[in-house]
């Protein structure tokens, strides 16, 4: 950013060092306002350029998005016997300790795809897959949230329908890996989605099938996907993961790591010395359901203490890889339901 040239000045009146610092201190709720006053603003508001001098100087903010359960499980009135209940994305700012909803993806007015997954990239919320809220058949749709102009736009396709499966991102890029096909196959297959070109590319193969795998990404150097199982031993969560190194482009197996028969499903973080933890393990007050979403040197971690239990929400502080004491913090009803998956966007 620092190298880019403005032919007219970005603010009127103002040398354009001070311009460009000026804009880039608004808080990301007034950039969609902002992008309104000229084309030349609405350009630099968008830019991804934008996004990594906000980030270089320390003016980014991350927030949580949450796929959760609206309360009392409603959308349009109650939800007949046995019948799943509606999600939507709640987005919570660790600063204010605010929270509201992003609004439903157009083509899913009455609920988010169940079991869908997030990622962001570049100050975007990308979702993914899941099942058709009302046939439960599995989807490939991809969805992108621009937080700048505050809309939906559908990206392309996952090349194959896939549910339960990891997902990380880095440098504008989504990785996703395993999970299962529409036969409840479990997968090896791994993809790359690049949100700029809105392309699909095929990464090397998994050493194993790993469906209900949890994928994590450390730093800017690799993507882990954890545990997992095969297709013919269902529900046997298996201890080693596989590691994408973005640099080499080749996969590696470590071994170990996650204890055998756990679930990781967005229950795993990063502990002391870049160690994989269990955030269920963290406190018997989420030991079901537990979540955890990082936030700097904070995270927002979410469950119950027990199955069935109110949904409990606490933050708790990470300083060199020491998890602090849980910090119960209050909700607003709205925003009380089950999480069922999140992740960060650095807006």
């Amino acid at each position: 950013m620092e190298s880019f040239e403005f032919s007219t000045e970005l603010v009127p009146g103002l040398p354009n060092e001070l311009g460009l610092e000026c804009l880039t201190r608004l808080p990301y709720t007034a950039h969609r306002l902002a992008s309104g006053v000229c084309h030349r603003w609405r350009d630099f508001f968008q830019s991804p350029d934008f996004h990594y001098h906000r980030k270089k100087l320390g003016y980014t903010q991350k927030v949580a998005c949450l796929v959760q359960a609206f309360s009392g499980g409603t959308v349009n009135g109650p939800k007949r016997p046995g019948e799943l209940p509606s999600y939507g994305i709640s987005v919570f700012e660790s600063l204010n300790r605010g929270w509201y909803r992003l609004p439903p993806v157009p083509k899913y007015p009455n609920g988010l795809p169940l079991f869908c997954q997030l990622a962001s990239c570049e100050e975007k919320l990308v979702v993914m897959g899941g099942w058709n809220p009302v046939s439960y058949d599995p989807v490939a749709d991809v969805f992108i949230y621009d937080f700048t102009t505050q809309q939906w736009r559908q990206g392309k396709d996952m090349p194959s329908k896939r549910s339960f499966f990891a997902i990380g991102a880095c440098s504008g890029r989504v990785y996703i890996a395993g999970g299962h096909d529409e036969n409840k196959n479990a997968l090896r297959t791994a993809w790359v989605y690049d949100l700029r070109k809105d392309e699909w590319d095929q990464l090397g193969e998994l050493s194993k099938e790993r469906d209900e795998c949890e994928g994590v990404v450390i730093g800017e150097d690799e993507f882990w996907v954890v545990s997992g199982y095969g297709t013919e031993r269902q529900g046997q969560f298996d201890g080693s993961a596989d590691v994408y190194e973005f640099k080499s482009g080749e996969w590696r197996v470590a071994e170990g790591i996650w204890e055998p028969g756990q679930c990781p499903r967005s229950s795993v973080g990063i502990g002391k010395g870049g160690k994989l933890m269990n955030w269920a393990e963290l406190n018997t007050a989420v030991r079901v359901g537990a979540r955890g979403i990082m936030l700097g040197g904070r995270v927002l971690v979410t469950g119950s203490e027990y199955q069935g239990g109110p949904h409990g929400f606490y933050m708790v502080e990470v300083k060199e890889g020491q998890i602090g004491k849980l910090e119960k913090i209050n909700v607003p009803d709205e925003f009380s339901g089950f999480v069922q998956s999140g992740c960060f966007v650095e807006i």
